[in-house]
């Protein structure tokens, strides 16, 4: 008998019948014997008419109320898929986020969560109740409902999958697995068996949009074996584990990429310490996300900053940076959103050399330039102009014999 918790995405509970769906996979999990506890986000497109909805009555909408009206749709799911799994003979029940209790900091609209008291879930179980929790939603130090930020349900799954000590998650999403890369650009794209923790995490946060960022480094951090799985076939997933838990390690794994990019070029810089504080601690301060970062120094006593923020972040960027001039000193501002981050992942780089030349070289061949070049110990990213993303992708991936 194993514990597992089940997740299903806002695609998979997108109407009743796949509620039914839904309910009849919970049901045979736990007809095998099994101890299961599911998890579920709004039905496809209730978040965002719910948000479209604050957003329309108050673009300046109090974070509090707005958490309280958009939690409301993984809580109508759940009690959805509960009513389903009752019809077929469960013993099922629907939890919100506050009644478990999902504990989190006071951060609304993007909360984290602090702990998650399950004691009476596990009972449930052990008796053989079927726990149907409302995802992305948990309640803060002031005993308000709190969410957890987009994709945040994957977060709820992986977290309750590690305060119930469970044997895996399975997260159940549109797509069958984890692939080399989109298969909709590359149709040669191979599905992984298993992959480790560090590179769905560098996949992840490089714009491969099969789980949520934070999910993957909760559930590397309580190492929980999650499993991601289609909910529209009964095809194997792939299997998201530790390290020593792949035994032919690949050198390169996968190639992610993001069209969410936008560059930032700030000119003539004076050249002295304290300037790259001087550029990015207003754009920390203003919650500005920056990535990738180039300096570029002239011999007249002047640098070219070079960095990336979020495409959405673009015009705020643009605004802290204008306002901070006097302090900066730059001479302006260049922008450039047309651009696409390219990254290569794979836990084999730590062991195997040339695997940036390779990617160097095969986009030279293309006639792409890059513009922007970052590295990690198993990831190397480069930006390109956003025309060549799919000439890019799947060139890298021929190149690194990716292809099935």
């Amino acid at each position: 008998m194993a514990r597992i918790v089940m997740k299903f995405g806002g695609t998979s509970v997108a109407d009743l019948d796949r509620i039914r769906n839904v309910a009849q996979r919970v049901k045979a999990e736990a007809d095998k014997g099994n101890e299961v506890a599911v998890v579920v986000s709004a039905m496809s497109g209730a978040t965002n008419q719910l948000v479209d909805w604050c957003q329309k009555l108050s673009p300046l909408f109090d974070a509090r109320e707005y958490d309280a009206v958009v939690a409301t749709g993984e809580q109508v799911t759940a009690g959805l898929t509960a009513i389903a799994l009752q019809n077929l003979g469960a013993d099922a029940r629907s939890w919100m986020g506050w009644q478990i209790a999902v504990e989190t900091d006071g951060q609304h609209g993007k909360a984290r969560i602090s702990s998650i008291e399950a004691d009476e879930l596990i009972e449930r179980m052990k008796q053989g109740q079927i726990p149907v929790v409302a995802g992305f939603q948990g309640i803060g130090p002031d005993n308000r409902v709190t969410t957890l930020g987009r994709g945040g349900s994957d977060t709820s799954a992986v977290a309750l999958a590690a305060a119930l000590k469970a044997d895996r998650c399975d997260i159940y999403t549109d797509v069958d697995g984890v692939y080399t890369t989109d298969p909709r650009i590359v149709p040669k794209a191979r599905k992984l068996s298993k992959i480790t923790y560090e590179e769905m995490l560098e996949l992840a946060s490089v714009g491969a949009k099969v789980l949520q960022t934070r999910s993957v480094e909760l559930a590397m951090k309580e190492h929980v074996r999650v499993q991601v799985l289609s909910s529209f076939s009964d095809a194997p997933g792939t299997m998201v584990v530790d390290e020593d838990e792949v035994v032919e390690q690949e050198i390169v794994a996968g190639i992610a990429y993001s069209r969410d990019e936008a560059k930032v070029t700030v000119r003539r810089v004076p050249d002295r310490p304290g300037v790259a504080a001087a550029i990015f601690v207003p754009l920390a301060e203003a919650h500005i996300n920056v990535d990738m970062i180039v300096q570029n120094v002239s011999a007249d006593g002047t640098t070219d900053m070079t960095f990336t923020v979020g495409k959405t972040d673009l015009p705020r960027a643009t605004a802290v940076l204008e306002q901070a001039r006097q302090q900066i000193g730059y001479a302006e501002i260049s922008t450039d959103p047309n651009v696409a981050k390219i990254s290569v992942v794979g836990v084999g780089m730590r062991s195997h050399a040339g695997v940036a030349g390779t990617m160097f070289r095969t986009l030279a061949e293309r006639g792409i330039n890059i513009q922007v070049i970052s590295t990690s110990e198993i990831k190397v990213s480069v930006l390109v102009a956003a025309e060549y993303t799919e000439l890019a992708v799947r060139a890298l991936h021929t190149a690194y014999e990716l292809d099935a």
